[in-house]
């Protein structure tokens, strides 16, 4: 079958023929229709976790099961024995092999998956547009509900904020918009995100010297240490704070440093029920984002246009394509 590897970090991807996968006691093959392309691609390029080479990339998977049918794949595979599993979050396992990071993943013709568990039927849903879902879409979600009991707590008055307007950010935007009564307030330096914002649902959209007030919840889709310092400033007593990016931002923490019992929080992929929970709620309302197909073998392509911001909306390979 055709897969892309990475073969040394800080190179170029690279085509290769590798024999069919055969699936062991417990473990599924699923033939891959279509995997997103996200940053998180680009760290394991860069060899920020450390992944074990030769190694197929990609985990914002959709697949076609001889039995389910097109299906979602949960790509943070847990141990399944530790206590973090066992009460379902097996996306912060410290014995966890993400699909694309540390195991095989899904820029290829076909992958293993461990378990029939991490495959989730997706009906009527387009499995190439639905691909972006599986991290980026799933990240957001669970991202924003773990902002809607302080929300719901503060009732007609609450206040959200969603700092960056990327691909996550624009997720977030929307699940706030058809999951709270929040006012939705978007801080992104780019006027052409601020826009799209706006278009998506967010009441307002500033950069961060025009921030006004205080929010009962925010939501840092970067996580660099400016836009943390905005949360800081920005986040209301009792409110909550949720980090998501990557950008490795640290801030101060005490009494004092922040506002009185405010939450500081990251969040972590999503759990295997939310996956369900998404799709499910994809497959009943229209959240908006484009996606545009590419080739398996344009994998490098797609990952230079990543890096260069030569993106609009979602890149998804699509092995099929010829």
């Amino acid at each position: 079958m055709r897969a892309i590897e990475l073969q040394r970090f800080n190179s170029g991807l690279v085509l290769v023929d590798r024999p069919a996968p055969i699936a062991r006691r417990g473990q599924e093959i699923i033939d891959v229709t279509a995997c997103g392309v996200c940053h998180s691609d680009i760290h394991v390029v860069d060899g920020q976790f450390g992944s074990r080479l030769p190694l197929v990339p990609g985990h914002e998977v959709t697949g076609f099961h001889h039995q389910l049918g097109p299906v979602m794949m949960y790509a943070p595979w847990g141990c399944r024995h530790c206590w973090i599993c066992e009460t379902g979050h097996e996306m912060i396992c410290p014995d966890g092999a993400e699909a694309g990071l540390f195991k095989d993943g899904g820029y290829a013709e076909q992958m293993v998956v461990p378990h029939r568990d991490y495959l989730y039927p997706l009906g009527d849903l387009d499995p190439v547009k639905s691909a972006p879902l599986a991290c980026g879409g799933l990240t957001a979600f669970q991202g924003t509900n773990k902002t809607l009991e302080t929300l719901r707590r503060r009732g007609s008055a609450a206040r959200a904020l969603v700092i960056g307007a990327g691909g996550l950010g624009q997720f977030g935007v929307q699940f706030l918009r058809m999951l709270s009564d929040a006012n939705v307030t978007v801080v992104d330096q780019a006027a052409d995100k601020r826009d799209l914002a706006l278009d998506l649902g967010a009441h307002h959209a500033v950069i961060a010297a025009e921030l006004d007030g205080r929010f009962d919840a925010i939501i840092d889709f970067v996580s660099a240490e400016a836009t943390l310092r905005t949360a800081v400033e920005h986040v209301n007593r009792r409110g909550i704070v949720v980090a998501i990016g990557l950008y490795g931002g640290r801030i101060p923490f005490g009494v004092g440093a922040v506002p009185h019992e405010a939450q500081f929080m990251s969040s972590i992929w999503g759990t295997v029920p939310e996956l369900g929970q998404l799709v499910d709620f994809a497959q009943n309302n229209e959240i908006q984002y484009t996606v545009e197909a590419l080739r398996l073998e344009d994998a490098e392509i797609a990952h230079q246009r990543l890096r260069s911001g030569q993106v609009d909306g979602r890149l998804v390979l699509v092995p099929s394509l010829s």
